[in-house]
């Protein structure tokens, strides 16, 4: 496949790049692991997300909702700890990164049943009374804002519960019962403070029509707060199990956005909501934790896509999540387990983590976005962009790309480019070919995390009539990121490039 085009000098073109806006996580306890920090510490140095969503505020690992009996009248004295959640605010701050807070799920001691969700058991039942739910609430953030300040704090969004239309997540997906919850929390925050946004109702494709039209119906009627909407996008069908994994196939890129842009037009059709911020607080292509396809440059490439898309109807989108210490269906049992993180364990990078290191440094302005490639200009007479060319029938099908990019006459470039594909950076492969070692050794892992590196290449173009020639040749599934940078040479006195290549072995002369 080949695709060529030209980019005329005064080119603008609509691009919102919000692909570090958010990141997803596991449930916030796990933040107190060694390899969980690691993990996120690596993210951040390459890509540096502002906000971090996951569940698990008010679990009971976490330690925040308590209560005691009095050793001599037995009565109940409730009490807050805050000692872990001090930990991972500090830990998150550390790493400059912020919490997009979720609010859930409830701690067992408040909780009005039994139901829970996950290896880690969150109970997901409405609070026995939710005056306890409000002072919860209220306590927490109270604490937060006098330990971080109001001016740090009322930066943090608040998401009221997760994906409450599907019955493992709220008991029994029951619409009234999450709006009740809705209007006395969001009320409880700006109780605490005005300046504190909240939004909801985070639901993912079930009904997803029924339930965003109805809350906001609920919302303008109830005159219940509302900063922003929140909803979640995963892009496949059911998996097929085999054993510990999940098989899918992913939806065809247009049908994926066709749904969201539903969603967009639900909220604009109420004056109340027209234009108001819709953050995709969680997307992925499987919504599954134990899915192959996670590992794969199929995912980079086909994130890529979708990463080009999203901010035109979005204020964000948070990929869900960053790394694989993540325990929804138990721990995993081998470094590559189709987790959802841009990291698998072992601090090895995944494909996917490429395809946003590589779109974190598309920022400027936008000359130029195709069905495979976005370009913006940086400085001057500088330019980047991310190719990507996502094979998604495996018919091993190549695309040579060119665009024909203004440039300052008489100035030289160098083209950079990285390169993420099958061949040159691809972890799994490695992995799989090692005999796929459960449990890595140390050299093992070096050898996974050298291979999980993009390939880098350089090599100098002429300016050509105002004009510089950017081709790219992408395999299947590649991800590649380039960047055309004017580079006029100055050599020091007597050096000559060509002449130290052609410097060679000589036979000494016969005596």
């Amino acid at each position: 496949m080949e695709k060529k085009y030209q980019v005329e000098k005064d080119a603008a073109v609509a691009f919102h790049n919000a692909s570090d806006f958010c990141i997803g996580t596991g449930r916030m306890g796990l933040a107190l692991q060694r390899e969980y920090f690691e993990q996120l510490r690596m993210v951040q140095d390459e890509i540096g997300f502002s906000y971090i969503r996951g569940h698990g505020l008010f679990c009971d690992d976490m330690a925040i909702y308590q209560y005691r009996k009095g050793w001599k009248d037995g009565k109940v004295q409730i009490e807050y700890n805050f000692t872990y959640l001090d930990r991972v605010m500090d830990q998150y701050l550390e790493l400059n990164i912020r919490p997009f807070l979720e609010l859930g799920f409830m701690p067992k001691m408040m909780a009005s049943g039994e139901q829970t969700v996950f290896y880690w058991k969150g109970n997901v039942t409405p609070p026995k009374d939710y005056s306890a739910w409000v002072a919860l609430v209220q306590t927490t953030l109270r604490h937060l804002i006098a330990r971080y300040g109001r001016e740090e704090v009322i930066t943090w969004p608040i998401e009221v519960w997760n994906e409450p239309n599907l019955g493992g997540f709220w008991k029994d997906a029951d619409m009234q019962e999450y709006f009740k919850l809705y209007k006395i929390t969001s009320e409880a925050v700006k109780a605490v403070d005005e300046g504190l946004k909240v939004g909801g109702p985070a639901i993912c494709g079930v009904e997803d029509e029924l339930w965003l039209r109805s809350f906001l119906e609920f919302v303008k009627d109830s005159h219940a707060p509302l900063d922003f909407i929140t909803r979640h996008h995963y892009t496949s069908y059911a998996p097929e199990w085999d054993g510990h994994y999940g098989y899918i196939n992913l939806h065809e890129p247009e049908y994926a956005f066709r749904q969201l842009e539903r969603s967009r037009d639900i909220a604009d059709s109420f004056p109340e909501f027209r234009g108001m911020d819709i953050h995709i607080t969680e997307f992925n292509t499987s919504y599954i934790p134990q899915c192959p396809i996670h590992d794969t440059n199929l995912n980079a490439a086909y994130v890529a896509h979708m990463l080009s898309r999203l901010g035109d109807k979005h204020a964000s989108y948070s990929y869900w999540t960053f790394g694989d210490v993540f325990e929804e269906n138990g721990v995993a049992f081998t470094p590559f387990s189709g987790g959802f993180g841009l990291v698998a364990n072992g601090l090895i990078p995944k494909p996917t983590f490429w395809t946003f290191a590589f779109f974190k440094k598309l920022k400027g302005e936008c000359v130029h976005r195709s069905e495979e490639a976005v370009v913006v200009r940086k400085g001057e007479n500088g330019y980047c962009g991310t190719v990507w060319n996502a094979d998604g029938r495996n018919t091993g099908e190549e695309l040579d790309f060119t665009i024909e990019l203004p440039a300052k006459k008489g100035v030289p470039y160098c083209l950079m480019v990285k390169t993420v594909d099958e061949e040159c950076c691809n972890p799994l492969k490695v992995w799989h070919d090692l005999g796929e070692p459960a449990n890595p050794s140390k050299e093992e892992l070096r050898l996974l995390r050298e291979c999980a590196k993009p390939l880098l290449t350089t090599t100098r173009i002429e300016e050509k009539d105002g004009k510089a020639e950017v081709s790219l040749h992408l395999k299947k599934n590649a991800v590649q990121y380039f960047e055309l940078i004017p580079a006029v040479i100055h050599s020091d006195a007597g050096y000559s490039y060509e002449r130290t290549l052609q410097q060679m072995i000589e036979e000494p002369e016969e005596a």
